[in-house]
């Protein structure tokens, strides 16, 4: 691994979930990066419930999932860092396949839809984007399993438009986290109404 160095204040980083909180809402950045608020999330159902998942999960065999995708080996809960892509995070499973590439899989407590969620694309993006950084091997495509329902596979193409995005994305964190500045807040109003952030948001 030729990206993997150690963790410190020189090199600051962000992890996916950063990153799907940002697409959320730009104001998550900067309540939690700039005013140092925490969000309290862990008493909330999905939140719970996807990590009893994940942890019952590292249990199971799931042999038949990576058959299907074409894995000739795997890593569990493998935690990546990349000072050069100012990213870190915990892959569910990083699989090396049949054709010589590598891919994410990550296991969503979530009744399986027609298509990937975007917020579920971003992330397996980011985590091809960890991989190609750390092991310095192609990630064409990344996987997500969808579990709630037995498990439902859905496969995510890694684009070079896919990848641009997600480093824009980073760079708008870290200017935000720079500069100190109060982002715009979501155009979704349904969203404010789930906000741990609501009554101090103005």
């Amino acid at each position: 691994m030729s990206d993997q160095t150690p963790d410190t204040e020189q090199t600051p980083m962000i992890t996916p979930s950063d990153v799907l909180e940002h697409v959320w809402c730009p104001r998550f950045t900067w309540f939690m990066n700039v005013q140092n608020i925490p969000q309290h999330e862990d008493k909330r159902f999905k939140v719970l419930k996807g990590r009893e998942v994940h942890q019952r999960r590292a249990t199971e065999n799931r042999d038949y999932l990576r058959r299907k995708i074409g894995a000739v080996k795997r890593e569990v809960e493998v935690y990546l860092a990349s000072p050069s892509q100012r990213l870190r995070g915990i892959v569910d499973e990083v699989l090396w396949l049949k054709d010589g590439s590598m891919a994410p899989l990550d296991y969503k407590y979530t009744e399986a839809p027609d298509t990937v969620f975007k917020t579920h694309e971003t992330q397996i993006v980011l985590y091809a984007l960890l991989i190609q950084s750390v092991y310095q091997q192609p990630v064409t495509r990344g996987f997500v399993a969808y579990v709630r329902d037995g498990s439902q596979l859905l496969e995510v193409d890694i684009t070079d438009e896919r990848i641009a995005r997600a480093r824009w994305l980073i760079g708008q964190i870290f200017d935000i986290i720079r500069t100190g500045r109060l982002p715009a807040r979501t155009s979704s109003r349904l969203r404010c109404e789930d906000c741990c952030y609501k009554n101090i948001c103005v």
